[in-house]
C-alpha cells in the first residue's frame, strides 16, 4: 500500500498491511543524498531531493519537510546560526525588551528569510511524490516562535511581571504563522505544528493555558476550516497539559518519548490519534538495531489499541547522524507486527 492509501484504510478501520510509521527525519535526509545540513540554507530544490530520497530510501509514511525551528522567527528578525553540517540553532533573538515588541511585524512567507525557499522545497516534494505519500510542511507554534523573537529566558520572566507583552507578542507571532500556514496549505501540503516551549518543562500548565493555549487554537482552526487535520507536538512533557493540546483541534499528537503512550491513551485516546514515541537519541542515534525493534515492539503494545488510531513514530525529530539501519529496524518492527497486531511478532 502506499501511504496515502495506508492512512484512508485505517481511517475507515479497513484492511491494512501495518500501521503507519513515521520515523521523524530531518535534517538526517542530508546524508541520504550525501550532502551538508548547511547546504539546505536557502535551497528548496536540494531540500527537496533529500526528502524525497530519504522517503524511497526508508518507506515510511509520512515526509515532513523540515530544517529547524526558526524559519518564521529569523524571517522577522532572529539571529540564526548555521553549524556546517549540524541542525542550526539560535544566535540571537530578533528584540531584547518588551518596549521593542511593536516594531515588529509578521514575516511575509513569500519573500522574507528562507521561508520562500522551504515552501519551495514543499511545492517540490508534492510534485515528487504528493500522489502517494503525505507531505507535511513544518509549522512552529505562535508562542515558540514569540520565545524565538524575544529569547525563552525574558519570555518566561515577562508571563510572571508583564503578561500584557506577552500577549502582545504572541499576537505576532500568530499573524505570523496564520500566514506561513496559508502558503504551506497552498503549496499543496499539510502543517504539521511544532510547538515546543509550550512544554511543561519550560512554563507550567496554567500558563500554558494562558500563553499557548489560545493561540494554538486559533492557527489548528484555520488549518482545520481549510480542510486540513493538524498534528501537534510538543517537546519535553506534556502530561498534564494532553486535555489542553486535544482541546486546541488537534487530530493527532505527537508525544514525545518522556512520556507512556498507554496513559496518554487512557487520558485522551478517545478524541485524538496518537503518534510516537521511540526515543531518538538514545534508542535511534545510540541504541542497536535489537533494541530499536524492541523499543518500536513496546511503544505498539502501548498504544495500538488507541480508540482514534496510532502513529508509530520516533519521539522527536531524528538526531543527524542516525544510522540507517535503525531507520530501517523501526519499520522492519511494525512490518513485521503487522495489522491486525501479530501477538507472537508483538511479543
Amino acid at each position: 500500500m502506499t501511504p496515502i492509501e495506508r492512512f484512508a484504510a485505517y481511517g475507515r478501520g479497513q484492511p491494512i498491511d501495518r500501521l503507519p510509521c513515521v520515523p521523524i527525519v530531518g535534517n538526517t535526509a542530508a546524508r541520504v543524498i550525501g550532502v551538508k545540513v548547511s547546504e539546505f540554507r536557502g535551497n528548496g530544490r536540494l531540500i527537496a531531493d533529500a526528502q524525497v530520497a530519504a522517503y524511497r530510501r526508508f518507506g515510511y509514511d509520512v515526509i515532513r519537510v523540515f530544517t529547524d525551528l526558526y524559519t518564521q522567527a529569523e524571517a522577522m528578525g532572529a539571529r540564526v546560526h548555521y553549524p556546517e553540517d549540524e541542525t542550526a540553532y539560535l544566535e540571537a533573538p530578533a528584540i531584547d525588551s518588551a518596549d521593542r515588541i511593536g516594531t515588529l511585524r509578521p514575516a511575509d512567507p513569500r519573500k522574507d528569510g528562507n521561508l520562500p525557499h522551504h515552501l519551495e522545497a514543499m511545492e517540490r516534494t508534492v510534485q515528487a511524490v504528493g500522489h502517494e505519500a503525505v507531505v507535511t510542511g513544518a509549522l512552529t507554534g505562535p508562542f515558540t516562535t514569540a520565545s524565538f523573537l524575544i529569547g525563552t529566558e525574558t519570555l518566561v520572566r515577562m508571563a510572571l511581571k508583564n503578561p500584557a507583552a506577552v500577549h502582545q507578542l504572541c499576537g505576532i507571532a500568530l499573524e505570523a504563522s496564520l500566514a506561513y500556514a496559508e502558503a504551506i496549505l497552498d503549496a499543496g501540503c499539510t502543517p504539521s505544528v511544532t510547538d515546543a516551549m509550550c512544554s511543561s518543562t519550560v512554563i507550567s500548565p496554567k500558563q500554558f493555558q494562558e500563553f499557548g493555549f489560545p493561540y494554538l487554537k486559533k492557527l489548528i482552526g484555520y488549518i482545520d476550516s481549510r480542510g486540513r487535520a493538524v498534528t501537534l507536538h510538543i517537546c519535553g512533557k506534556t502530561r498534564a497539559i494532553w486535555e489542553a493540546m486535544a482541546d486546541t483541534g488537534a487530530a493527532c499528537l505527537s508525544i514525545d518519548n518522556d512520556a507512556n503512550l498507554a496513559e496518554a491513551k487512557t487520558k485522551v485516546g478517545d478524541r485524538v490519534r496518537l503518534m510516537g514515541n521511540v526515543p531518538p537519541s538514545e534508542v535511534m542515534l545510540q541504541g542497536t538495531t535489537a533494541e530499536v525493534r524492541q523499543a518500536t515492539r513496546r511503544v505498539i503494545a502501548q498504544a495500538h489499541d488507541n480508540p482514534k488510531g496510532f502513529v508509530v513514530a520516533s519521539g522527536c525529530s531524528l538526531p543527524v547522524e542516525t544510522p540507517f539501519a535503525n531507520i530501517d529496524a523501526m519499520l522492519d518492527a511494525v512490518r513485521e507486527v503487522g495489522w491486525p497486531i501479530q501477538k507472537e511478532a508483538l511479543a
